[in-house]
């Protein structure tokens, strides 16, 4: 595969950029958040948003379906919602005289398949989800249907504190990319809500890529490159995930999968493109690591039970992997790479 050139890398970037500047004027004071599912978004991976209700996590794939010209679908999740009702069910119908059964697509056949407060279903219907996010299609009955490219699913999830709702297994959590936290806003912010936004009115959104523009851009995305010390920083900073592995994870019951390793790196180069450079760096690297593995790491009870969380085991893990030598290699990245 060859590497992305400069005009590739800086073309990708500008039609990012004014995306990014679409969302930002939709989503008031969520930078760091509207930059995030950009980065997942390029890399080609699924999202899990968490936050209370009324945060804008609906907001936020709605304005991506608008500012992309993707297709895209809503499936609010319930808990009598079942399997068929996402992927779609054979219909008996009759042409010429004969009587068949023919497939009627479910939601999921969407390019942005928004699945709204996923946890509030049960893990039976949660599961169905797990073929579509990994193998891009559905099976049902037997017979295998592709679904339309790109295709992504951002989920919502409220706390799983709250009354009504079911953790998600730790299979169908691995496929998200990313699990970004949406927090409140300052009361900045909310002043600029209150003086431009009205109850019940949506915000216009300009269309300014189109489906086929941002497949482009994710095919840049895949070609960016990994120096082979990076790589290396991201094999032993999920390796230091496993018990037994490093200090910081003294709290971890099970650590990350090579899966995480693959979507870090994957984001370490969607990040990079996103900010418009040639490579990736370890930069890119801690940037992402808190979204790729904090809903990829399982503390054990007694670590909880002491008020350890999942990004405080990550920042410690950062601290210390980083410590083993990475800061003097970055200057070997830094630099622009030739070939």
């Amino acid at each position: 595969m060859t590497v992305a050139t400069e005009t590739e890398v800086r073309s990708s970037a500008e039609k990012l950029s004014r995306l990014r500047g679409v969302m930002n004027d939709v989503l008031f004071g969520q930078e760091r958040l509207i930059d995030d599912v950009l980065v997942g978004l390029v890399a080609g991976g699924h999202i899990l948003l968490e936050g209370l209700p009324g945060l804008g996590k609906t907001e936020i794939v709605k304005a991506l379906a608008k500012a992309i010209q993707l297709e895209a679908k809503r499936v609010q999740f319930t808990p009598d919602l079942l399997p068929g009702d996402i992927t779609g069910n054979p219909v008996l119908q009759e042409r010429d005289g004969t009587k068949r059964f023919v497939f009627q697509p479910g939601p999921l056949f969407g390019n942005l398949v928004l699945a709204d407060e996923i946890n509030r279903a049960s893990p039976k219907t949660q599961s169905a989800l797990l073929e579509a996010m990994q193998e891009r299609r559905v099976t049902v009955m037997g017979e295998a249907y592709p679904l339309p490219q790109p295709f992504f699913v951002l989920a919502t999830q409220n706390p799983i504190e709250l009354e009504g709702t079911y953790p998600l297994p730790e299979a169908q959590l691995d496929r998200f990319l990313f699990k970004l936290e949406v927090t409140r806003n300052s009361v900045d912010v909310l002043e600029r809500i209150v003086l431009e936004r009205e109850l019940g009115s949506e915000p216009s959104v300009r269309p300014v890529l189109k489906s086929d523009e941002l497949l482009a851009v994710m095919e840049v995305s895949r070609r960016v490159y990994l120096p082979d010390v990076v790589g290396s920083y991201i094999a032993r900073l999920v390796d230091a995930t496993h018990p037994g592995r490093s200090a910081s994870a003294a709290g971890v019951k099970f650590g990350a999968s090579p899966r995480a390793a693959i979507a870090l790196a994957a984001a370490s180069k969607a990040r990079a493109l996103v900010e418009g450079r040639l490579n990736a760096s370890f930069e890119d690297v801690a940037s992402a690591a808190k979204a790729v593995l904090r809903h990829r790491l399982i503390l054990d009870y007694s670590a909880r039970l002491e008020g350890h969380t999942t990004d405080g085991v990550i920042d410690a893990l950062l601290k210390e992997v980083a410590a083993d030598g990475i800061a003097v290699a970055s200057t070997l990245v830094t630099a622009t790479r030739r070939g």
